[in-house]
């Protein structure tokens, strides 16, 4: 390259970064209500669309109570319009990131009622997300983040488990549901109780859809539920995880016999009380604790907990 060439390119790049806008400069907000995005700053003109709770606002110019934004109404489509500011959270919003969460919470509650609100869930979802997003340092964005992922994950398990697929003996063999939102989670916030929900959740995509009656998915999945217990024994998922454990090493007490497996069957019930006294242990008096006590009494009584018997 030419010398002349060499020495113009950082100043080429420099006027090029200059020309930029700065990121920090980059306002963003979201809504905690249905608002309306107008062509001009008049509630008289041209209304371009309406702009669901949570979605993601970055603003242009601002003027009195109105603000240009460029809204993402959809995954696809962005309008550029006016919105009057009430009802708009940016980081500069006393308490804002309570306000979005509380917005989120109620979202939530509503998805969960018979008569509830349409879309509320994904409301919730979004909601939740532009908590961690507008408002990283607050104490609630990992938990925040983690509900929006636990909500994605829970509207797409809905869809991926009414797939015929769902009932194919290996995990591998249907489609499982995006783990991204979560591995987000414990990444941005490792070692905390966020994340290892997350990792929880994760187990998911591991299981089968029927066992068959075979010994080797309920195997592999004590197995898998093992490990957790293992990796994060902080975890509030803990004394649960290990409940499955045990729950599928009383399951293949009674598998391995009909595959003529007496020595396996005698590990496994050893394995099912093992892993029920620590789910005991862990889960105290809470509903796991109880659970595992139950079934830790059926194994020691010798009573089926899978099969015609179970």
């Amino acid at each position: 390259m030419p010398k002349s060439c060499m020495l113009g390119f950082p100043i080429l790049a420099a006027l090029l970064l200059a020309s930029m806008p700065a990121s920090a400069d980059v306002v963003r907000a979201a809504t905690i209500r249905v608002a309306p995005i107008y062509l001009n700053p008049d509630v008289s003109s041209a209304k371009l669309a309406d702009v669901d709770r949570g979605r993601e606002l970055v603003f242009l110019e601002t003027g009195g109570d109105w603000v240009k934004v460029e809204a993402n109404l959809t995954e696809e489509r962005i309008v550029t319009g006016w919105m009057q500011t009430k009802g708009l959270i940016q980081s500069t919003t006393p308490d804002g990131d309570k306000i979005l969460f509380g917005e989120a919470v109620d979202s939530e509650d509503q998805a969960s009622q018979r008569n509830g609100r349409r879309y509320a869930a994904q409301d919730a979802m979004r909601l939740y997300s532009e908590v961690a997003e507008i408002f990283p340092q607050s104490p609630l964005a990992g938990e925040a983040m983690y509900r929006s992922a636990d909500i994605r994950w829970q509207i797409e398990k809905v869809d991926v488990m009414s797939l015929p697929s769902a009932k194919e003996q290996e995990s591998y063999l249907r489609r499982g549901m995006n783990e991204d939102y979560f591995k987000k989670v414990m990444k941005k916030f490792p070692n905390t109780k966020w994340a290892y929900l997350a990792a929880y959740h994760l187990i998911d995509n591991k299981l089968c859809g029927d066992w068959q009656a075979q010994s080797k998915c309920p195997q592999k999945e004590a197995e898998i539920y093992e490990n957790y217990a293992k990796q994060y024994p902080q975890s509030p998922t803990a004394a649960e995880a290990l409940y499955h454990a045990a729950y599928r090493w009383s399951a293949l007490i009674e598998i391995y016999k009909t595959e003529d497996q007496t020595k396996k069957s005698d590990e496994a019930r050893s394995r099912a009380i093992s892993d029920a006294q620590k789910a005991i242990s862990q889960g105290g008096t809470g509903d796991w604790g109880a659970r595992a006590q139950r079934l830790l009494y059926m194994v020691q009584q010798g009573i089926p907990t899978y099969g015609n018997g179970g």
